[in-house]
């Protein structure tokens, strides 16, 4: 009786061992816009495969360098690579498009600016609601931090960049109040009736509104027509040689049609 046992733990422990080394570990790091549609897509993956996709979303420059230092199999970014980032053996895919919507409170009047207003706005030349047609009342701005591939973005969309000693740095006003995510910035907004700030479009929901830009509301088909300019690909990026097979064979999953279309109903442009 005393040896089935045995034989019968002995057993036991194999099979938990080989179920253990059978999921291999997929990780990806960064941008934390692309961290939800990426979470999802990981556990769609997950279902059909025998691979585990670890996501982390502390931001696009935290992932890139990710991928830069070969920490993690694939790094995901919200903005084009700066020329400082790339390098031959970086390889770059895009596997999606994304919105950014410049949101407010649900009771704020105002329901389009211009890019020009956006940027005077952000800069701090705009300060009170009425000079856009809106209330009496001081506006309230929120940002990202910037290790954002969000706000990267932005500031390059909105030309809200300029040079101090032959060096580029943000011109966003520095009275910003700064968030630290898409989840962040929203709730900010969502609780202060005078308050701005800019989103991932597939993050926008009921608790704030999205503005019209250049008497363009942001959606999926003002985005692809190319009628809404505020608009950025969502990346992969990966060091040549660094991924597994199992963690190329994910990204190559990604193109196709099932994962594509559940990155069309999570709200993001598909690119297949």
């Amino acid at each position: 009786m005393k040896t089935q046992v045995i034989g019968a733990l002995a057993l036991a422990g194999s099979m938990v061992f080989n179920t253990a080394v059978a999921n291999e570990t997929v990780s990806v790091v960064g941008s934390s816009s692309v961290s939800p549609i990426m979470e999802v897509l990981g556990e769609t993956y997950s279902t059909i495969n025998d691979v585990v996709v670890e996501v982390q979303g502390p931001g696009s420059s935290a992932g890139i360098r990710a991928a830069h230092d070969g920490s993690s199999d694939l790094a995901m970014s919200s903005r084009n690579l700066k020329s400082s980032e790339k390098a031959g053996n970086i390889k770059e895919v895009v596997i999606a498009r994304d919105g950014i919507a410049v949101v407010v409170h649900n009771n704020n009047p105002v329901e389009n600016l211009t890019k020009e207003q956006v940027a005077r706005i952000y800069k701090g030349e705009i300060s009170n609601w009425n000079q856009v047609g809106g209330e009496n009342k001081p506006i309230v701005v929120a940002t990202r931090d910037t290790a954002s591939g969000t706000r990267g973005a932005f500031e390059d969309i909105m030309k809200l960049k300029k040079k101090i000693n032959g060096i580029k740095v943000s011109a966003i006003s520095q009275r910003a109040q700064v968030a630290s995510g898409n989840g962040q910035l929203k709730t900010i907004v969502a609780n202060n009736p005078f308050s701005i700030g800019y989103i991932s479009l597939g993050s926008v929901d009921g608790s704030v509104k999205a503005l019209a830009i250049d008497n363009h509301k942001p959606s999926v088909n003002a985005i692809k027509s190319g009628e809404y300019g505020v608009q950025r690909p969502f990346l992969v990026v990966y060091k040549e040689g660094r991924p597994s097979k199992a963690a190329l064979e994910f990204l190559q999953w990604i193109h196709s049609p099932q994962a594509q279309k559940i990155v069309a109903e999570k709200g993001f442009i598909s690119v297949k």
